[in-house]
């Protein structure tokens, strides 16, 4: 694929120091050639003790399930169920997505990052905006910067939307890119079917009707995030990813043979080990509270490496934003006991994380609180 606009070649120096808001502009390529990183990026030490010993996430055959074997998909079931209760992370192996179509992906994202600071700017994210490419986050913070560029695009099953991820692409950066945004595409679609297999699973693996979740996130409205860890002269310092739950439902993650991602799980960060052509999967908040949180969101970070370059494909699983988040009627099915989470919508809680809160491991509980504050000025 040739990506290498006219433009590549006219790109003006870019000012690394400062941008438009005052933030850091992260130019990788510029920074890497300091012998020290700027102290935006430095994170507390409290944030970045290191991992020494593996997750305990078990690896899931997804095959048994795919062809209707009933003995095969409750084995999996079990050991889906085991993780959640304990840390909401595990793989899955034969998951139908091919390699040849994730490695293309990956391979997509390895020329995008590439392209000079000028041209992926060309697709920066707007204020308050989700979509977009970011460096560093530097858009929305100005310390405890994480050391990685990403790009962010939406996906949606519609009518009228076959082509969603393909015209963005062209629409922010080119006819040239209509390749790669099909690359995207066909990604998208792979993991949205993917997705619904695994949330029927989940759904299983709660005692609940199989379809209960599988129908609730049929009109998903998901999040594809391409991330790049671009090597670190000081990578004890920093973080590519800080401690976080992920707001949204379900997260698919396609990580490189390099590793990084960490779990803080038996007061310990672990690491979780790459699995050839398996894919990482871990509960959000937002199923944690469609669980009525027998299921956990668990704190997770990305580190980063002083020699090589990182890449990883997440893609975010989150309900059409319309659709209220609540556990099936009848808690004590899911969660054990009463209800521990007020009902929301997605649209409230992006809302919450995009414009009010910097997301950490008490972004549910915070979200809670302001929403039940929200409600309350509102009924006076």
């Amino acid at each position: 694929m040739d990506l290498s606009p006219t433009s590549v070649l006219l790109c003006p120096p870019v000012d690394i120091s400062h941008g438009s808001a005052g933030g850091v502009i992260f130019d990788s390529s510029s920074l890497r050639q300091q012998t020290t990183i700027p102290k935006a990026f430095i994170w507390p030490s409290s944030d970045r003790p290191a991992a020494t010993e593996e997750l305990d996430a078990p690896v899931v055959d997804l095959s048994g399930f795919f062809h209707g074997d009933e003995e095969s998909t409750l084995r999996a079931a079990k050991l889906v169920a085991n993780a959640c209760e304990r840390h909401g992370f595990f793989q899955v192996v034969n998951h139908g997505v091919s390699e040849l179509l994730a490695r293309d992906a990956l391979d997509c994202t390895d020329e995008f990052f590439r392209l000079p600071l000028c041209d992926k700017l060309r697709a920066r994210r707007k204020p308050g905006g989700v979509w977009g490419y970011s460096a560093a986050h530097a858009d929305r913070f100005s310390s405890e910067l994480p050391w990685k560029e990403t790009l962010s695009f939406g996906y949606r099953e519609a009518a009228g939307s076959e082509r969603v991820v393909i015209d963005y692409f062209v629409s922010m950066l080119g006819e040239e890119f209509e390749r790669m945004g099909l690359a995207y595409q066909m990604y998208c679609e792979a993991m949205k079917g993917l997705s619904l297999a695994i949330i029927e699973l989940l759904a299983i693996s709660l005692g609940v009707d199989r379809m209960t979740y599988r129908e609730f996130f049929d009109d998903s409205r998901s999040i594809m995030r391409c991330n790049y860890y671009p090597p670190c002269q000081e990578p004890e310092l920093t973080l590519g990813t800080g401690p976080h739950c992920d707001p949204t439902a379900l997260t698919i993650l396609q990580q490189d043979h390099v590793g990084g991602l960490e779990v803080f799980s038996g007061r310990a960060w672990r690491y979780v080990r790459p699995v050839h052509n398996a894919l990482v999967v871990n509960i959000g908040d937002t199923f944690m509270a469609l669980s009525n949180g027998r299921y956990k969101s668990c704190l997770h970070r990305a580190v980063v490496n002083r020699h090589r370059e990182r890449r990883s494909l997440a893609f975010f699983v989150c309900p059409r934003e319309d659709k209220v988040i609540r556990p099936p009627p009848s808690p004590e099915d899911v969660g054990g006991g009463p209800r521990l989470y007020p009902d929301f919508t997605w649209a409230q809680f992006m809302e919450f994380t995009q414009r009010h809160y910097r997301a950490d491991m008490r972004t549910l509980r915070s979200f809670t609180k302001w929403l039940e504050s929200s409600s309350s000025v509102t009924a006076t």
